[in-house]
């Protein structure tokens, strides 16, 4: 009996959809992205300042030639601008650039304190996002996920990291400079 049962739950483990996720730390709580919408993570380095932008945006960096917009989660969601430290990371996202097109898309960096692991959550271990209690804009938060006793906070990247969004900020900033 032992081995039917053993069966039964391995049948059961391959028919649930596990979706992988990239976790990091920012502020003190455990955040995670899609693995799909990751490209890399590279080391925190040389990045250049560009004038007139909202504070979540700490500027650009030269990725293999290419300009990349590097976004401070913490300052997008609200809250202090993220301190550089030993294990600061950008992990290089790639996002839809207009949420109704498919194949429109654009590479941001997003800065984190920390990047943690890829988990594997099985989809019936992620709620819905709560609307209310959280520290951050409900339409950011794609779910909680249910680790080990413990939730994760599971972001909608093409949200979180609009490029139309952050456009209209740096835009409605420039004019009121």
């Amino acid at each position: 009996m032992g081995a039917l049962v053993k069966a039964e739950r391995a049948n059961r483990a391959e028919g649930q959809d596990l979706q992988q996720y990239l976790t990091f730390m920012l502020g003190g709580e455990v955040f995670a992205i899609g693995i799909l919408a990751i490209k890399e993570i590279i080391e925190y380095g040389q990045m250049t300042e560009v004038p007139r932008m909202p504070a979540s945006i700490r500027g650009v960096i030269n990725l293999r030639g290419a300009v990349v917009p590097v976004i401070d989660l913490s300052a997008r969601f609200g809250k202090q601008a993220t301190m550089v430290g030993k294990r600061t990371c950008i992990v290089i996202i790639e996002v839809r650039s207009d949420l109704e097109a498919e194949e429109a898309t654009q590479v941001v960096g997003v800065m984190v304190d920390a990047v943690n692991e890829v988990l594997d959550i099985p989809c019936d271990e992620i709620e819905p996002a709560p609307n209310f209690g959280a520290k951050i804009r409900a339409d950011f938060i794609k779910g909680m996920g249910k680790v080990e006793g413990k939730f994760v906070i599971i972001l909608n990247a093409d949200r979180v990291l609009s490029v139309d969004e952050m456009a209209e900020l740096a835009s409605a900033g420039a004019i009121a400079a």
